[in-house]
C-alpha cells in the first residue's frame, strides 16, 4: 500500500508538472483564437525586440573593440586564433547578457503593459469585462504600483543571484552548485514573475503568494521551466513575456487558485 501512494504521488506530480509546462506554448495558441489580444501583445514583443537589438548592438560591438585593441594585430596565426577565440567569447557573453536583460530589465520595462495583458486574458476566460473608461491618470496609477512591485521582485532575484555567486568560492563543487542553483533560482524567478501581475491585481500579500506556488509545487516547476525554455531558444525569446504572462494567468484561473476577475469589488479596489 505505501508503494502505491508512493507511486500514485509521483504520477501526480509528474502530471503537475507536464500541465504547468504546457501553459505557455499553448498561451500562443489561445492569443491566436482571441485576435483582439494582439495589440496588448504586441507593446511587450516590440519592447523585446528593442532591448535585444541594444544589448546584441552595444554588447558584443564593445567587446569587439577591446579585443580588437588589446590583441595585436599580427599575422602570426595563433594571434588569428586567439583573436576569433575571444569573438566567439564574446558572442557567448552576449548571450549571457541578452538572457539577463529579458530576465529582468525587458520585464521592469513591459510591467505596465503586462499588467494590461494579464488583465484582458482574465477578461476572456472569465467572461466578466471592466467598463471603466480609460484614463491617463488610472494607468499610471496602475503603472507606478506595477513598476515598484517589479523592482521588488527584481531586486529579489538579483540579491539571491550574488548569493549564489559567492557558492563560486567553494572548492571542486562550487562552480557546479553555483550553475545548477542559478538555474532553480531563475525559474523560481520566472514563476514568481509571472503570476505576480494576476497576485498584485488580487491584492495578494507576497507570503500568501509563495503558499499558492509551493501548494502547487510540480506544477508551477514545470510553467517555470517553459518559460525558461523559451527565454533560451533564440528569436522565439521575443515572445517570453507575452506568452509568460497569459500562461501564467491562465494557470491561476484554470487551477481555481485564484478567483476569477470580481466586477464590481475588484474594481472598487483598484481604484
Amino acid at each position: 500500500m505505501h508503494t502505491e501512494g508512493y507511486m500514485e504521488s509521483n504520477q501526480k506530480k509528474i502530471w503537475g508538472f507536464a500541465r504547468g509546462f504546457t501553459y505557455p506554448f499553448s498561451s500562443l495558441r489561445f492569443i491566436n483564437q482571441h485576435p483582439g489580444m494582439v495589440r496588448f501583445v504586441l507593446i511587450p514583443f516590440l519592447i523585446n525586440v528593442i532591448v535585444f537589438s541594444l544589448v546584441v548592438y552595444f554588447g558584443f560591438g564593445a567587446f569587439q573593440e577591446f579585443v580588437q585593441s588589446a590583441i595585436p594585430q599580427a599575422d602570426a596565426w595563433y594571434w588569428f586564433l586567439l583573436n576569433y577565440f575571444l569573438l566567439g567569447l564574446a558572442g557567448l557573453l552576449t548571450l549571457v547578457m541578452v538572457f539577463f536583460t529579458f530576465t529582468v530589465v525587458g520585464s521592469l520595462i513591459s510591467s505596465p503593459f503586462n499588467d494590461i495583458l494579464s488583465e484582458r486574458t482574465e477578461e476572456i476566460i472569465s467572461g466578466g469585462k471592466d467598463n471603466t473608461p480609460f484614463s491617463w491618470a488610472l494607468f499610471m496609477k496602475d503603472a507606478q504600483r506595477t513598476i515598484v512591485s517589479e523592482a521588488r521582485k527584481i531586486g529579489m532575484f538579483v540579491s539571491g543571484m550574488l548569493v549564489i555567486l559567492l557558492l563560486h568560492l567553494l572548492p571542486v563543487v562550487g562552480s557546479v552548485l553555483s550553475s545548477v542553483l542559478s538555474v532553480l533560482w531563475t525559474i523560481f524567478f520566472l514563476v514568481v514573475e509571472y503570476t505576480g501581475y494576476v497576485f498584485a491585481r488580487k491584492r495578494i500579500e507576497f507570503r500568501k503568494q509563495r503558499g499558492i506556488i509551493m501548494s502547487r509545487f510540480s506544477m508551477m516547476l514545470g510553467f517555470g521551466t517553459a518559460v525558461f525554455c523559451i527565454l533560451v531558444i533564440p528569436f522565439f525569446q521575443f515572445l517570453c513575456i507575452p506568452l509568460g504572462v497569459v500562461g501564467a494567468t491562465r494557470l491561476l484561473l484554470d487551477s481555481g487558485l485564484v478567483e476569477e476577475k470580481g466586477g464590481e469589488d475588484e474594481k472598487s479596489g483598484r481604484e
